[in-house]
């Protein structure tokens, strides 16, 4: 495909933000690198019938300077995102990121290894593991975590796991309540639809490069390989429960309502160690996301972070997430958390304060401004979610469709 290179004004436009935003500030760069051990070389997942369901090395371009053609803080975000490999989180926790749109993290027990979050695909998710067991040894799966009713967290769990091992009780599967149902509703009941916009929301099927897709802010892409699922074993009902796999103590924290209907948070003592499932991740997420789902609650999500940083915050060395990469030491751990919240309370309560004057959603979104302090992060930015349809969801969840304009009532179809 031939392409043309982007207007004058569109590369102006670009450039323009390399003064405006705070490129000196390399600190992600630092903790993306952070315990590095190895890379999957090469990093490409093939399916038993030799059709590629992954390939991370297809986004080797995403390196030096940003082209003219792409914004220059998607460009940095992608060059961070596509960082692949197993790394060290803590003595005792590892993470495999870059394969696929998630992390799977690894939890070493006493006997074997917990894993979180076993990505969408079960090629996928056997290629992390084995990147894993090849560096920290043949370990046992003994249980097997989901944060939540998404898809990437749960659909490779056949690459980490079977169902005889989970019915033979050789394997706990761990999940939020009301996960299994939430599960079916949104990949199933629509999910034929959601999965069509998913190809338009990812932009999967553009060709990668500078002029096509870069990656999506959340990670990459999704992986396309066999997507499955084990019902939980063992549901997390309440705040402050606690349990002991494989010798690890996990302490939990329910968020439902948040990025998704089911979804939880947990902290390791012994590893002074939490993860935040996907309600801190590196960029503003979306508060209806555009393929399709339930419109979500920054209200609840922003007091589900400030309970997160009360109860774990103190006694937590690292924070990490289902997707980019952790975030060390006490300090920056609360004003990391902190600034999530504050992202995702100042949407939903500055919206609400517009709509009671009169103003719609769609006026809503086009004046909104985002105070210096949430614009100077950089994980406040709209990489996977952006300002003006996160307003627009908050609308819809507290008005729904309809803008009060009668003319707009009963509109001929488009």
């Amino acid at each position: 495909m031939e392409h043309k290179p982007p207007t004058d004004a569109i590369a102006a436009a670009n450039r323009a933000h390399l003064d405006s935003l705070p490129f000196g500030d390399t600190r992600d760069f630092d903790d993306a690198d952070r315990g590095f051990i190895a890379a999957m070389e090469p990093c490409v997942v093939t399916a038993a019938d030799g059709r590629v369901v992954w390939d991370n090395d297809s986004y080797s371009f995403v390196n030096g300077d940003a082209p003219d053609s792409v914004h220059p803080s998607l460009w940095r975000q992608s060059q961070l995102c596509t960082k692949q490999g197993l790394y060290e989180v803590a003595p005792g926790i590892y993470q495999v990121r870059g394969l696929d749109l998630s992390n799977v993290s690894f939890i070493e027990g006493d006997t074997g290894v917990i894993v979180i979050d076993p990505l969408i695909s079960t090629e996928t998710a056997a290629a992390a593991l084995a990147l894993y067991r090849a560096h920290r040894g043949d370990r046992a799966v003994t249980a097997v975590i989901y944060t939540h009713s998404h898809v990437d967290h749960f659909g490779g769990v056949l690459g980490v796991t079977s169902q005889a091992d989970v019915d033979a009780g050789k394997v706990a599967i761990i999940a939020p309540e009301g996960f299994t149902a939430h599960a079916v509703q949104e990949n199933v009941y629509a999910g034929t639809a959601m999965a069509r916009r998913a190809g338009y929301m990812y932009g999967a099927a553009l060709e990668r490069g500078p002029q096509g897709q870069v990656g999506c802010g959340l990670g990459q892409v999704g992986s396309t390989g066999e997507v499955a699922l084990i019902v939980p074993t063992v549901d997390i009902t309440t705040t402050g429960e606690t349990h002991t796999i494989d010798g690890v103590e996990i302490e939990f924290q329910m968020a439902p309502g948040t990025e998704a209907p089911a979804e939880m948070h947990f902290y390791f003592p012994k590893f002074r160690a939490l993860c935040m499932a996907e309600n801190a991740t590196h960029n503003l997420h979306n508060l209806l996301t555009l393929r399709g789902a339930l419109v979500r609650d920054p209200h609840g999500w922003a007091g589900y972070l400030t309970e997160a940083i009360d109860s774990f915050a103190g006694r937590a060395d690292v924070v990490f997430a289902s997707h980019h990469w952790p975030t060390w030491g006490h300090d920056n751990i609360v004003e990391y958390l902190s600034v999530q919240r504050d992202l995702y309370a100042y949407l939903h309560d500055q919206t609400l304060r517009q709509l009671n004057q009169g103003h719609t959603g769609i006026e809503i979104a086009e004046t909104f401004q985002m105070p210096p302090a949430l614009e100077k992060a950089w994980h406040t930015h709209g990489y996977y979610g952006s300002v003006s349809h996160n307003v627009k969801a908050v609308y819809q969840r507290y008005m729904g469709w309809f803008d009060g304009n009668p003319g707009r009532l009963w509109q001929h179809p488009p």
